[in-house]
């Protein structure tokens, strides 16, 4: 007979699991504080991208947040219909879509800014732990996607 602590396919010991738990849960927090800003958190995600480095193209945003194209798109059309980002064709290659901020969604941030430390709050682990997980995380998806170590 197998021990709980030796069987490698125990629920709790999987990684996959662990993950997908702690997805929804952090996800959860995040959705409430999002609300008042009228965002979802994929759109928030590009909020920050925008927010780092605007503008930037579609493939570059893409890139930045990890979603593809046809995910993209209707994202940033009710962003674009919030008022929060511009879209529009580069001057020096009309296939490639420019996306810009706003005013309204310059200073959007303002408000943003409340979101990180809220999130740390109402998790209860230290900014040095998140900060562990992250890096950790990190590792994981770049191995995941084939990436070396940075």
């Amino acid at each position: 007979m197998v021990t709980t602590t030796d069987d490698p396919l125990q629920l709790e010991r999987q990684v996959c699991f662990a993950l997908a738990v702690a997805n929804r849960s952090v996800l959860g927090i995040y959705r409430p504080l999002l609300e008042p800003l009228g965002l979802t958190h994929p759109q928030y995600l590009v909020m920050l991208a925008l927010w780092g480095e605007a503008p930037m193209s579609v493939k570059a945003i893409g890139e930045a947040v990890q979603l593809d194209s046809p995910t993209l798109s209707p994202l940033l059309k009710r962003l674009e219909s919030a008022g929060y980002i511009t879209r529009r064709r580069s001057d020096s290659d009309e296939r490639n879509l420019q996306i810009d901020l706003t005013d309204s969604g310059t200073a959007l941030r303002e408000k943003a800014l409340e979101i990180p430390p809220a999130v740390v709050d109402r998790l209860g682990v230290s900014l040095a732990d998140l900060e562990e997980l992250h890096a950790v995380l990190t590792r994981v998806n770049n191995a995941a996607l084939g990436r070396t170590p940075k």
